[in-house]
């Protein structure tokens, strides 16, 4: 399986602005510039769609991993916080809430530290990733 984006980039890096498009079109003409990715300016960047990447990734590796467990979550629901400092990514901080009623904790929190190590994204992001679980059943 292989997954296609483009980018296009004019003009120079602080007066220049670029595009970014998904192959299936889920994403299409996205504007990025400087200010959207280095100061506040309204729009995306490219951390913001790795933190989008590395919640979805977990939660489905996480649904996966209960399943391992005979547990069936109601919800998942990830937020990932990617921290940017001199240009690199530093880390990537998973906050989940797990609604399984009657799941046993301790096979929520071994299906969760199982999946923050097996998650595609993780395995590819070379920065700490904490994990901050919580288990409503």
């Amino acid at each position: 399986m292989k997954r296609t984006a483009n980018a296009t980039w004019n003009g120079g890096l602080k007066d220049g602005q670029g595009t970014f498009s998904v192959a299936s079109g889920a994403i299409k003409g996205q504007k990025v510039s400087f200010r959207t990715r280095f100061e506040d300016a309204p729009g995306t960047n490219p951390e913001e769609l790795i933190a989008a990447a590395h919640a979805s990734c977990f939660s489905m590796a996480l649904s996966g991993q209960l399943g391992e467990h005979g547990i069936t979550a109601e919800e998942i629901e990830t937020t990932c916080t990617i921290t940017f400092e001199n240009l690199t990514l530093i880390k990537s901080v998973l906050q989940t809430t797990v609604k399984a009623r009657g799941a046993d904790k301790a096979k929520v929190e071994e299906a969760a530290a199982a999946a923050k190590a097996g998650c595609p994204i993780s395995k590819v992001l070379k920065l700490e990733i904490a994990l901050e679980l919580t288990i409503a059943t």
